[in-house]
């Protein structure tokens, strides 16, 4: 008689609790998957249709299907290979950045200047000029990315919570790079907008109001500028002025919208944005029509020999600043991602150093601090003492610039 095989035993009692569990931990994995790649999707934005679309088309800087820069972006592949193998050891910290975490109350009393600005990293600032506030480039989100936990990641939190900001008039966005345009950090301020009652406008460049109206944003609350052309709050004017960069949230967007700088004109004061760019001519012609500013925000890090005419780099960031015939300059566009091969503090080290030879004042507070222009306390050097490459071992010449952007 054939031996009866053996029936298969059921699981323990533990077993089967740790069955379960796994099953449960990998519908979660899925479920995230799933959220982070919805949200991945919709942070790729919106390309831009209709009325928008028609407005884009009649821009002069609109050529067949895209945007594009009076002096073309020149890349040097042989350079940006080299850079990769040369990057610095100290591209981000290795202790804690020193960050100035004061809350929101500092708002409630104006600058006794009338002028104001608060750097919380990178290119986001809260600029308190003549009774208006207004943000830049806002990037509150952990990483610079359309997917949670994938992406340059910021090196400390945000100084300040976006619970904690005064009422904002005014949201400014300089281009479409993730860097610059976060969507969470939208929707969050848009969303406090209306609990609040403060009736924020976001003002940006000619395409951008597509996805910011895609994640929710009023179409009334947007407007979109061409470069030179202007928009009010109160008797603060907002000018979109002209940069030299790009666009784009994935590769077959390119230069789908249009990128700029911002001159903020109130009654008493004057600042400018300069948004990411890399030198060119009409920077003069931004000082000429506009200047002089009391305060320029110019950006002075994430460059690279490969790229000369992206960004400006911290010695032609100087030059920039005496081009829009500046009277102080925040140097802005360093302190928080990794996004070139240069050490962390080389950005503020080089700007310094290119700003005592041109007699320029140059500010540099802690991520989260609040300083007025024109009562600007004494320098604190808040970051570490770290190896850094200057002008003359690692320069950043853009190309095409002529005499007039010298």
């Amino acid at each position: 008689m054939a031996a009866e095989p053996p029936r298969p035993r059921r699981p323990s009692g533990t077993g089967r609790v740790l069955r379960t569990l796994l099953k449960i931990a990998g519908a979660g994995i899925v479920l995230a998957l799933t959220v982070g790649l919805v949200a991945g999707w919709r942070s790729f934005g919106k390309r831009a249709t209709g009325a928008r679309r028609a407005r884009m088309e009649g821009s002069g800087e609109w050529q067949g299907d895209h945007f594009v820069n009076p002096q073309p972006l020149i890349n040097d592949a042989r350079a940006m290979l080299s850079g990769l193998f040369r990057s610095s050891p100290f591209t981000r910290p290795q202790a804690p950045v020193p960050v100035a975490t004061g809350g929101g109350a500092r708002f409630s009393t104006p600058p006794p200047t009338g002028l104001r600005v608060t750097w919380f990293g990178h290119s986001s600032t809260l600029v308190e000029i003549d009774g208006h506030r207004v943000l830049t480039d806002p990037v509150w989100s952990e990483r610079a990315s359309p997917i949670p936990g994938v992406g340059p990641r910021a090196w400390y939190a945000p100084p300040l919570a976006l619970a904690d900001l005064p009422p904002i008039d005014v949201v400014v966005i300089s281009h479409d790079h993730y860097d610059h345009l976060d969507r969470r950090t939208i929707i969050a301020l848009d969303e406090a907008s209306r609990r609040h009652g403060w009736n924020t406008r976001f003002v940006v460049p000619l395409g951008i109001g597509a996805h910011l109206a895609y994640w929710g944003v009023p179409d009334a609350r947007i407007v979109e500028l061409d470069w030179w052309q202007q928009t009010r709050a109160g008797d603060l004017e907002i000018v979109c002025t002209p940069a030299r960069h790009a666009s784009g949230r994935m590769v077959v967007d390119n230069d789908a919208k249009l990128w700029g700088g911002w001159a903020l004109l109130g009654p008493h004061h004057r600042v400018y944005y300069s948004g990411d760019t890399g030198l060119f001519p009409a920077l003069r012609d931004i000082g000429t029509r506009l200047g002089p500013f009391d305060l320029t925000m110019i950006e002075s890090g994430q460059y690279g020999s490969g790229w000369p005419d992206w960004h400006l780099g911290p010695e032609q960031a100087v030059v920039a600043h005496g081009l829009v015939r500046g009277k102080v300059m925040l140097p802005v566009h360093w302190g928080k991602f990794v996004l070139a091969y240069h050490g962390w503090t080389e950005p503020i080290e080089r700007v310094l150093a290119a700003g005592e030879r041109a007699g320029a004042t140059i500010l540099s507070p802690k991520p989260g601090e609040s300083v007025e222009p024109e009562a600007a306390p004494a320098r604190e050097r808040w970051w570490p003492a770290l190896p850094w490459k200057t002008a003359a071992e690692d320069p950043i010449v853009s190309t095409q610039i002529g005499g007039d952007a010298k």
